[in-house]
């Protein structure tokens, strides 16, 4: 069993000793900078997610008062506040879940994700998961994600493939999620869609919130409290009688961002059950016609996303970095028919 050191983020009480507080006075080179980001520089061994959490809570002041996560330093200003707790948490390891290594050094590790892989542990799924297949197969990785996300950054959907990176320990942790949150970082998807789309290319902007009856689901809406906006860029690669191969460029990272804008422009991902409620593409939906097939053959029976590109600045060197996914099997099976058999 493998044990991470990972970080409660309630409060500490106010009687705790003193060697538990941080104390900083703001130097000149440290002015204008953000407290969140600050300290997750400071201290790499939480992450700034945890940080932001920790000075929204009231646990981190600024000459005593409360600050938002993206306060700028002055010069003089003197920070405290207490160290959260370390818990212990275990992880699992699945043995039985092989990875598609696309890249790995001391700092990262960048997989090619498969289909009907979880990325982290939930209620009803505890075991099974790609953080279990990590413990297996890593024996460092960080904890700066909390207990059940040993090394996991960012996450695909269950049943979207493509390119993940992994991070080893906390101060790369915090720098690639430093990324996505700047928005720095470059994602390309690959997707077949229902429909023929009008333009060649396109910018969806829209609200996006839970869906407020299936909690799985999420829904374009209004402006609303509980509501954030997602931005999304699609490029046409081609397109098919009825289907529409196409590339995603997410702006934000919202979850079921893609497949939520696509099905509200009308053209769904295609096998997308949950946006869609239909689980597959046949061979003979894309010939037209069961005339000619001795057996009908499953395309794809998951949504038609495939995570094809990233491109982060490396951790420790600074570097630029592209990584490419190649397409899975059902992705390519389904490329192939609709080259062979439905052209426009």
């Amino acid at each position: 069993m493998h044990r991470f050191l990972l970080q409660n983020l309630q409060p500490m009480p106010s009687n705790e000793s003193s060697e538990n507080v941080v104390e900083h006075v703001v130097e000149e080179t440290e002015v204008e900078k953000r407290l969140d980001h600050w300290l997750a520089t400071q201290y790499p061994e939480h992450s700034r997610s945890q940080w932001q959490k920790l000075i929204s809570a009231g646990s981190i002041t600024i000459n005593g008062q409360t600050v938002k996560p993206s306060h700028k330093l002055s010069l003089g200003e003197c920070l405290s506040g207490p160290f959260p707790k370390p818990v212990i948490a275990e992880i699992p390891p699945a043995r039985e879940i092989d990875l598609d290594i696309l890249y790995e050094d001391e700092l990262i590790v960048v997989l090619n994700k498969q289909a009907n892989l979880i990325v982290h542990p939930g209620k009803a799924n505890y075991g099974g998961t790609l953080a279990n297949a990590l413990v297996h197969h890593f024996e460092k990785l960080s904890g700066a994600g909390g207990a059940h996300r040993p090394g996991i950054v960012h996450r695909l959907d269950r049943d979207t493939t493509g390119v993940i990176v992994i991070a080893k320990d906390n101060k790369t942790h915090d720098h690639l999620s430093a990324q996505f949150a700047d928005r720095t970082v470059e994602k390309e998807y690959r997707a077949f869609v229902w429909g023929r789309l009008e333009f060649d290319c396109d910018f969806i902007e829209t609200h996006i919130r839970a869906h407020s009856k299936n909690r799985e689901k999420m829904v374009v809406c209004g402006p609303d409290p509980e509501a954030r906006i997602a931005q999304t860029q699609y490029e046409v690669l081609e397109r098919f009688k009825d289907i529409t191969y196409i590339k995603l460029l997410p702006k934000t990272g919202r979850t079921h961002q893609l497949r939520i804008h696509m099905q509200h422009l009308g053209h769904a991902i295609v096998a997308d059950r949950l946006y869609r409620g239909q689980s597959n593409l046949l061979l003979s939906y894309v010939i037209g016609s069961k005339e000619h097939l001795k057996e009908d053959a499953v395309l794809i029976e998951r949504q038609a996303l495939h995570a094809y590109r990233l491109q982060i600045e490396h951790p420790g060197t600074g570097e630029r970095m592209e990584f490419i996914a190649p397409f899975p099997a059902d992705m390519q099976r389904t490329l192939d028919a609709l080259e062979k058999y439905s052209r426009s």
